[in-house]
């Protein structure tokens, strides 16, 4: 549940790129895995219960390792048939962007809204999520876990992203699907969304910004 600021005046409108300006994609990477010949929580496991594969993956997010050594030592966790090139890349080609969540960003940026991407990155080279999706113009502001050096929920990235995004905290509002993210952003006076669903979450932002989102059909 969010916390509303006034109705007036230009706001921040913060964003969370996976799960929120796309479709969650663990079907998706669920079907993945079965297409290559893995069990369908294979990359889940990998990223996230693995202790070499949440190492991995937390270098990849603040650059330390590059998203082409990233598939290549991901890959050899997955196991020794899984081809490593592009894997990154082949893994979320299919996951599609949430449409009326990107016309909600459309909307809030036609009313004279900020916009800033805060996204932890899983690699920029050589599939970039951000361009396979078309929503990296959408922003002002680009404050990417990658090319900054921090990831959320460290407090430090969303302290940057105010500075960059030139709106005061009270009149900001971040969106993330992850909970964890949220409490940093919050004590630093900011209203957050926890977009869980994305007609919930775009009908509470269509009310605290006064805009409507119109998907391009």
């Amino acid at each position: 549940m969010a916390h509303r600021t006034d109705g007036t005046g230009k706001r921040g409108l913060i964003l969370d790129f996976a799960g929120v300006l796309t479709a969650s994609p663990t079907d998706i990477h669920r079907a993945w895995c079965v297409s290559e010949g893995l069990a369908a929580g294979a990359w889940r496991s990998a990223l996230n219960d693995h202790p070499e594969g949440r190492r991995l993956y937390t270098a990849l997010e603040i650059g330390e390792t590059g998203q082409a050594e990233w598939n290549q030592r991901t890959a050899a966790l997955l196991g020794k048939h899984v081809d490593p090139v592009n894997l990154m890349g082949r893994a979320w080609a299919a996951v599609p962007v949430a449409r009326r969540m990107v016309a909600l960003a459309r909307a809030a940026r036609a009313a004279g809204h900020r916009l800033a991407l805060l996204s932890n990155s899983f690699g920029l080279d050589p599939f970039n999520p951000y361009e396979h999706v078309g929503v990296w113009d959408l922003f002002d502001v680009h404050v990417v876990s990658e090319l900054v050096g921090l990831a959320k929920p460290d407090p430090a990235i969303y302290q940057l992203t105010l500075e960059r995004i030139g709106v005061p905290a009270e009149r900001c509002v971040f969106v993330d699907d992850h909970a964890v993210n949220l409490p940093p952003a919050a004590e630093l006076g900011i209203t957050t969304v926890h977009a869980t669903d994305e007609d919930a979450a775009v009908a509470e932002l269509e009310a605290l910004l006064g805009v409507t989102a119109t998907p391009v059909a």
